[in-house]
């Protein structure tokens, strides 16, 4: 990009920055819209649930207390056709029912009538109990055996409005003997549902099947009875369906109203829970108020700011052509040169990046611009990388040299290093870093593989003499302060002398690598080292280690020698082994002793071993026995 047209993008720039912050508050309007929407359908939602489950808890409660009743009248039914609905059979059912009655408070009548429409329990009293005998009527045509529930009628008795629940009784030949019925009263009903808390103008309305109410609670007495069939509930084929939200306005007191029907699936029942949709809402109109005031005032705030913003973006752009001019006397110099130069803003993103880029980190300088500085850094120094940033940053280091490793593109790491300086404005106020990288990986690999030559065996690949004596001293160190065991097991190839004479020196170095392989595979811990303490001789270093741990380790490694099978003419068991001697210490308890303690008591355990006719283990501990039992020989 050239001057020309960087001064063309940045006069460009006031206007852009001005649509952007009409995009910010008419995202965050929008936003504050929907988040209402959502807020006031979550409110509707939840109401619609929990009139659901009101409208099942109370159609459940209608379905058990018409199942109460159908039991009791199931029974007088069966009585009365096995025993006839004489005098006597009359007489005990009278004093049954009216027990039955007592006992159940929902009940509020039982009668047996014949098939004359007289009250055999309660002479004198049926053609004046209900208002509408309906019932009776149709049990007289219909040889359905089922119960029967009938609309809501007045009692005459006691001016209650109440249920029917009756059943067909027939004579031994099979005719109609008469009708057993039962009822509840619904003022019974309105007050249970007096007991859900659902809002101050909450409803609960249970009707017959045709739309007539049963019970209503509030204002039971002013409406039961009276027929809602014309609603749509009852009518729109939308809504003939087992349960469903149902919104409409009451045609009973013309509130908006918001509610859950169920229908029974076993009597002609449909039970409607709602509540006010003006109660409903006034929380959530309330908070949106106040959520809407806030998000008004967050856009004044953000229009207010956007407009300084772009005054200061016109008044910056003539000095901004000033640091192009500058810009462009810096990339002439960074795109002449072999090393990758960038410049880091006080964001730190890269705001220029050198053409050899893409020689040095396999990167186009365009495919780096505006990403992050230390986006490609390895997470472990990128610490490192960052505290000399900061430095630099706050002016308390004009420049610095750090070395790190970075992501190249083709799936690889490589060795930077990087010299950082700071850069100033013409006011002397820091706006950058600028750093010139350059490819030291191979420089690094070479280091690194000097370092691993200084404590690395040659031939065997395990630690060398010196890398032993190394951690031989840190481990030392540590398990005095841990006041833990230290263990040591020195092991030498037998008759190494004559396999070398019988197979030659490369079959010999073979072999050591064979051993050296299986002694390593006995390192499983972390700390565990295992060492060529020199010519046929190993060394195996086990921290945290007591005796019988030492002594159980180095049995599996001489069995594991002996049972690789390697030739030895020259052995007296025809195959290679090793002799090993152990010990192991607690060096918080030796205090005058040193590491050298350690290797002297293993290697005269190794010594007795050899002694003690080779291929096998024996333990520091042991040793004065062995001596003695040799000595008594």
């Amino acid at each position: 990009m050239n001057v020309a047209s960087q001064r063309a993008g940045w006069s460009s720039l006031p206007f852009r920055a001005a649509a952007f912050v009409v995009l910010t508050c008419v995202t965050i309007i929008g936003i504050c819209g929907w988040r209402e929407w959502t807020a006031r359908e979550a409110v509707l939602k939840g109401a619609e649930t929990e009139m659901a489950n009101v409208a099942r808890s109370l159609t459940q409660h209608a379905e058990d207390s018409l199942d109460l009743l159908d039991a009791g009248i199931l029974g007088v039914v069966n009585r009365l056709e096995m025993d006839g609905a004489g005098l006597a059979t009359v007489a005990k059912l009278r004093t049954l029912m009216e027990a039955r009655k007592t006992a159940m408070p929902r009940i509020h009548s039982l009668a047996v009538i014949d098939d004359q429409g007289n009250a055999l329990t309660s002479p004198g009293e049926l053609n004046a109990m209900l208002s509408d005998d309906a019932f009776f009527r149709h049990h007289q045509v219909s040889q359905k055996r089922e119960p029967y529930l009938g609309r809501t009628v007045l009692s005459l008795l006691d001016g209650e409005w109440v249920v029917t629940l009756s059943r067909r009784f027939n004579k031994p030949d099979g005719s109609f003997g008469g009708v057993v019925l039962a009822t509840i009263s619904s003022r019974y009903l309105s007050h249970f549902y007096q007991q859900f808390e659902i809002g101050r103008n909450g409803t609960v309305v249970l009707m017959h099947g045709d739309g007539a109410i049963i019970a209503r609670d509030p204002d039971n007495e002013r409406f039961v009875g009276r027929s809602l069939g014309d609603m749509p509930l009852f009518r729109d084929a939308g809504l003939q369906q087992p349960s469903g939200a149902y919104h409409f306005k009451s045609p009973l007191d013309g509130a908006d109203r918001v509610g859950f029907f169920r229908r029974s699936n076993r009597y002609p029942l449909v039970l409607l829970a709602t509540v006010d949709k003006e109660e409903l809402f006034a929380i959530w109109r309330k908070a949106a108020a106040f959520r809407t005031l806030f998000a008004f005032t967050l856009v004044m705030l953000i229009a207010v700011i956007g407009a300084v913003l772009v005054r200061q973006l016109l008044r910056g752009q003539r000095m901004a052509a000033a640091l192009v001019e500058k810009e462009a006397h810096f990339r002439l110099l960074a795109e002449g040169s072999s090393d990758m130069v960038t410049r880091i803003g006080l964001d730190e993103r890269l705001r220029y990046v050198s053409p050899s880029s893409i020689r040095v980190i396999g990167w186009r300088a365009s495919q780096l611009m505006g990403s992050p500085a230390l986006a490609g850094i390895n997470p472990d120094d990128r610490p490192q990388v960052q505290a000399i940033i900061d430095a630099v940053k706050r002016g308390e280091r004009e420049e610095a040299r750090v070395t790190y490793r970075n992501a190249h593109r083709e799936n690889t790491e490589i060795w930077l290093e990087s010299s950082v300086r700071v850069t100033r404005r013409d006011n002397g106020d820091i706006d950058g870093v600028v750093a010139i990288s350059r490819d030291i990986t191979e420089q690094k690999e070479l280091e690194t593989r000097l370092e691993t030559l200084a404590i690395e065996d040659g031939l065997t690949g395990l630690a060398n003499r010196r890398r032993f004596d190394e951690r031989l001293r840190e481990e030392w160190a540590r398990a005095y302060r841990d006041r833990s065991s230290l263990g040591l097991l020195m092991i030498d190839v037998d008759h190494f002398k004559a396999y070398n004479d019988e197979y030659g020196h490369p079959a010999g170095d073979a072999c050591l690598r064979k051993v050296a392989a299986i002694i390593a595979a006995e390192t499983q811990r972390t700390g565990d080292l295992a060492a060529r303490y020199g010519g046929e001789e190993f060394a195996m270093l086990l921290p945290n280690t007591d005796a019988a741990g030492c002594e159980r380790i180095g049995e599996r490694v001489r069995k594991s020698i002996r049972e690789a099978g390697l030739a030895h003419a020259a052995s007296p068991s025809g195959h290679v082994t090793a002799s090993i001697g152990g010990a192991a210490c607690r060096p918080a308890r030796e205090r005058t002793a040193g590491t050298g303690s350690l290797v002297e008591a293993a290697d005269r355990a190794l010594y007795a071993a050899k002694e003690a006719g080779r291929d096998c283990l024996v333990m520091s501990g042991e040793v004065a026995r062995l001596l003695q039992r040799a000595s008594g020989l």
